[in-house]
């Protein structure tokens, strides 16, 4: 018997993957994946004990049940890449078709698989031929409608995610049989892990001769990307999109996943909407391409795309018929914004007119509020920074020796409790796909160039995007201001210093609290110091000092020898006879 994913069960058994995964965990078959596959005697010992529960009508085994031949099941337990961190999703309202995006090297085939998933699963064929500008299109399987983002390519995909754009739910990246992972597949690798979407990966034009999937399986490996036919995590489906092989297999594998992730909407909420491609037509005005992915968008509302707003004329679908509303998971064509929206804008709608020229108002102010300029030297970046705990580095080198020399260095610097995590290292010129990586997490991220400068455009993207880069032609250079940036993230530790010792004699009521009459008997007191109330050896206070007095004036400090009043802030309890440890916080460097 060949063996049987548990997709595949979950199909004939007439539940849902999610279902009958959960049921293998209580059968003491933990970790396994709907794309896994079991062999012979755990497939009939499976359908046995559905049979059992009466979840499933009498039938016999499928004949290939027991035809004798038995498989070694698939081990879970591999070398995993490490899981990306997955925004937070809706719990609630009704299942939407997935939104996928396609992503992979130049010449892999992403275009051709567009085609090939368009002219053979096109979800309303009877609507016409497909209108270019929408720049996204629905297939069917099943009765069930996926998305896909006709926008192929990383730069596309992160260009919506840096501003904040979450758009895509899966991508597939695909990689070429005959030439395995290139520069622009690791770039996309690394896009896709850093926005948190799963992933599926279709190794495509395995018609060619000189195909080799082994090969692209090891070299997935080798990027802690096992393949789940490996025993792995990966979910990898062999087409060729030239010949529309095993394209169906790969929208299955999509709506798995889609079923796995447990995408949901509610048609009646707010509208979370975000702009995949515009234009400006000479006969219709301002176009907008959109995909909803939660809420209903509707013809005649009042929208607002960041400091552009207007009234939705019409609604094309992707054949270019009018429709009267967008509902979750569905892209269209929108007329009627007032100017061009930029790609990637959320869309919200408004109530009326005014209150959605009032909110672009709005946002055009804060857009031209918004002065920062981009760090140009590690005290303007940190100067900028959020207090975290990581530094994030996209790593370009000119050569792959010297790539592996400064990723080798800068891995190897420890400076305890900061994480250090590299988004992506590549050879070549620091380009605009980097600036697009880096600028969603700008305020922890850093783009390091060695023996590399950034080219022209992306210059004028990270200066957009207010992304830091620094480049280098000295290593040792490059590796001591990155382990200096990684020290400046470390939290401050401060160590006690003491200064003097204070003996109280007398107590002055006062309207704001209790003064205490005191001597210093040893050192000075100052008044921006904190101190430890002791009494009878132990200690019943800690705490600063809220003003120091001599006499009638406030003075700053009062050295050994000299009678002063102190008041300690927000503690009254102190008493005549305490003896109180005067002491200074210092910084300790790290």
């Amino acid at each position: 018997m060949a063996k049987k994913r548990i997709y595949e069960i979950a199909k004939e058994l007439g539940i849902s993957s999610k279902e009958l995964i959960a049921k293998l965990d209580e059968m003491g078959m933990p970790g396994l994946k709907a794309a896994n596959s079991v062999d012979e005697e755990e497939y009939t010992l499976i359908l046995q004990l559905h049979r059992d529960e009466g979840e499933a009508p009498d039938q016999e085994l499928p004949a290939d049940a027991a035809d004798g031949s038995s498989e070694q099941a698939v081990s879970v337990d591999a070398t995993k890449a490490e899981a990306p961190k997955k925004r937070d999703r809706r719990t609630d309202g009704v299942p939407r078709p997935p939104i996928v995006s396609v992503l992979g090297h130049i010449d892999h085939g992403k275009t051709t698989l567009l085609d090939a998933i368009r002219k053979s699963h096109l979800a309303g064929r009877e609507a016409g031929g497909i209108t270019q500008g929408i720049a996204a299109y629905q297939a069917e399987l099943h009765g069930q409608r996926i998305t896909f983002i006709d926008t192929p390519g990383h730069k596309a995909f992160s260009g919506m995610r840096a501003r904040g754009a979450h758009v895509t739910d899966i991508a597939i990246l695909v990689v070429a049989a005959d030439d395995s992972i290139m520069a622009q597949t690791v770039e996309a690798i690394d896009h896709i892990h850093a926005a948190g979407v799963p992933m599926i990966v279709a190794i495509n034009k395995i018609d060619r001769p000189n195909a080799n999937v082994d090969k692209v399986m090891n070299d997935l490996a080798q990027r802690g990307m096992t393949a789940e036919t490996w025993g792995g995590d990966t979910i990898t489906v062999e087409i060729s999109a030239l010949q529309g092989e095993n394209i169906e297999e790969l929208l299955e594998m999509i709506l798995l996943v889609s079923e796995m992730e447990d995408l949901r909407a509610d048609p009646n909420g707010p509208v979370e909407a975000v702009i995949i491609e515009s234009h400006l037509s000479s006969g219709r005005g301002a176009v907008a391409s959109a995909v909803v992915r939660d809420g209903t968008l509707r013809e005649k509302d009042w929208v607002v795309a960041g400091s552009t707003c207007g009234r939705i004329k019409a609604l094309l679908d992707e054949g270019g018929k009018r429709i009267s509303e967008v509902a979750p998971g569905m892209a269209a064509e929108i007329l009627g914004f007032s100017d061009v929206p930029e790609v990637g804008s959320a869309i919200a709608v408004a109530k009326s007119q005014s209150e959605a020229r009032k909110v672009a108002q709005q946002c055009e102010r804060a857009e031209k509020q918004q002065v920062v300029e981009r760090p140009r030297s590690f005290d303007d970046f940190f100067a900028q920074a959020e207090e975290t705990a990581k530094l994030r580095l996209v790593l370009k080198a000119s050569s792959t020796g010297a790539l592996e020399a400064a990723r080798r260095e800068i891995e190897a610097i420890d400076v305890g409790d900061v994480d250090l995590e590299i988004l992506h290292a590549g050879v070549g010129v620091i380009s605009e796909s980097d600036i697009l990586l880096a600028s969603p997490v700008a305020e922890e991220c850093l783009i390091v160039g060695f023996g590399v400068k950034a080219d022209a455009k992306a210059a004028k993207v990270a200066d957009r995007a207010k992304v830091a880069v620094f480049t280098y032609d000295v290593i040792y250079d490059l590796v001591e201001e990155v382990e200096g940036a990684l020290k400046r993230r470390l939290a401050p530790e401060f160590t006690e210093s003491q200064i003097g010792i204070v003996e109280v004699r007398d107590l002055f009521k006062v309207p704001s609290g209790v003064v205490a009459g005191c001597y210093v008997a040893d050192g000075r007191v100052t008044r921006r110091a904190h101190v430890r109330v002791v009494r009878n050896d132990e200690e019943i206070h800690v705490g600063e000092i809220a003003s120091l007095r001599r006499f009638e004036d406030d003075v700053r400090e009062v050295q050994a020898g000299r009678e002063c009043g102190l008041r300690i802030r927000d503690f009254d309890g102190v008493e005549v006879g305490d003896r109180l440890e005067v002491f200074e916080m210092e910084e300790v460097v790290r």
